[in-house]
């Protein structure tokens, strides 16, 4: 699934051991990891480490002496390499905290206005949705249409890519269909009819064998990818479905509703697990962390909530903001939370401590979008005072003002390797930094 290259080295000869393979560093979207590949009884087997406290600040010889009391595979004889892949992280880490973005290209995407913009994993090429019907293709790097995906019959409203694949693309539309399609070739795979209301978000899980669609009329439904079928309908919500999300593993799906619950469905049976009960006002948003022990939830009540996934109680409620909280997510390790609301800030907060551990003040509307970069080192705002901002997340700092665009902006994104930013604004236009 990863193309980086691998860092190879002789096995030590330990033959009553497990033998060391192949330690090599992977710096996924989600996390900071690395991944050892050893052979025992003549099978050759992984096991991954976590890099969750990484920083550029970092002792790695300190940090790599508490990774080998826990880890007998990473030998004295190993320690110099690991440190070395380590530090080839800590650098990268390093330059995306340097990098500053510019304005790279300005399209004007469609005739009337846009809904929704993605990334494909590595940014080379993006996608929007617009009230025109129509979604397209887009290359990233030459701000070339590449191809309209056509055959909806009202407004594309919900889009994804299958990342990290990023072979196909699923859009959601308000003619009450999703559709399925090649990225490479612009080909419908399929088209998923059933609902009987409009789509209004979409999700494919992490192994891109199911999208997910939830709609106005109260139902949530799971589609097979490879022959186009409903797999579940998933019904109890009394109200519109406006959020979904999978976890990591696939097991599990969340809804959120204009009801003012979340639900915890199982994905093989479409069982209800937990309603999360607490909010008093509609979902704007809800996530699984990485490790899908966690789940948060953002209200237009004013408050997060931070939930056991697996139990299905409530944690710790947030609060802080003076208006509707309309995003929240966490960061890719699950150490932090942020939230953005109509009142015109964002705040990150700590997911052990339940503190808030920064203020984001600046934007002059309210935030509909917040997200983290993949390295954890950054933060991106999208407002309707026709900015997006870039932030520290620990100290709350503004590092920069993306500015150019002539309405406010409501979708933005990072790409894989957090050096490409793409914003979406309403005049029919997205704009590309990089």
């Amino acid at each position: 699934m990863d193309s980086r290259p691998r860092h190879a080295c002789g096995a030590e000869a330990r033959p009553a051991d497990p033998q060391l393979v192949a330690p090599r560093a992977l710096p996924l979207p989600s996390r900071m990891w690395i991944i050892l590949e050893y052979v025992q009884g003549g099978e050759l087997k992984t096991k991954s480490i976590d890099l969750l406290d990484l920083s550029p600040g970092t002792d790695v010889g300190a940090l790599v002496e508490e990774i080998r009391k826990a880890e007998p595979l990473i030998t004295a004889s190993r320690k110099e390499q690991v440190i070395h892949l380590i530090l080839r992280l800590q650098e990268k880490l390093g330059q995306q905290e340097d990098h500053k973005f510019y304005l790279f290209k300005v399209l004007r995407a469609h005739i009337l206005p846009l809904t929704n913009v993605a990334f494909n994993k590595s940014g080379s090429c993006f996608i929007t949705g617009s009230y025109d019907r129509t979604c397209k293709i887009w290359d990233t790097a030459s701000g070339e249409e590449l191809r309209t995906l056509e055959g909806h019959r009202n407004v594309v409203y919900a889009i994804a890519f299958n990342n990290p694949y990023g072979d196909k693309i699923a859009t959601g539309s308000f003619d009450k269909t999703c559709k399925l399609w090649s990225a490479e070739t612009g080909k419908c795979y399929h088209t998923f009819r059933g609902h009987t209301a409009e789509i209004v978000c979409l999700s494919f899980n992490l192994q891109s064998t199911l999208i997910a669609t939830g709609s106005m009329d109260t139902t949530a439904k799971l589609w097979d990818i490879q022959n186009g079928e409903e797999v579940v309908m998933l019904t109890g919500h009394s109200a519109e479905i406006i959020a979904l999300s999978f976890n990591t593993t696939g097991d599990r799906i969340i809804t959120g509703s204009f009801d003012h619950t979340v639900v915890v469905w199982d994905v093989g049976t479409g069982r209800k697990l937990h309603t999360l009960i607490g909010h008093r006002a509609e979902i704007s948003s809800a996530q699984f962390n990485w490790d899908c022990s966690l789940i948060v939830t953002g209200s237009m009540d004013k408050t997060c909530m931070l939930w056991n996934a697996v139990t299905g109680t409530r944690v710790a409620t947030l609060t802080g903001h003076d208006d509707e909280v309309l995003d929240v997510c966490f960061d890719y390790t699950g150490q932090r939370i942020a939230t953005s609301s109509a009142d015109g800030s964002a705040r990150v907060y700590n997911a052990e401590t339940k503190k808030c551990i920064a203020k984001l003040e600046g934007h002059g509307g309210e935030i509909s979008k917040i997200c983290f970069n993949p390295q954890g080192s950054r933060i991106l705002t999208a407002s309707s005072d026709k900015t997006a901002r870039l932030w520290d997340p620990h100290t709350g700092q503004c590092i920069q003002i993306l500015e150019g665009h002539t309405d406010e902006i409501f979708s933005s994104a990072f790409n894989y390797k957090g050096d490409i930013i793409i914003t979406g604004y309403q005049n029919s236009a997205g704009g590309v930094c990089s």
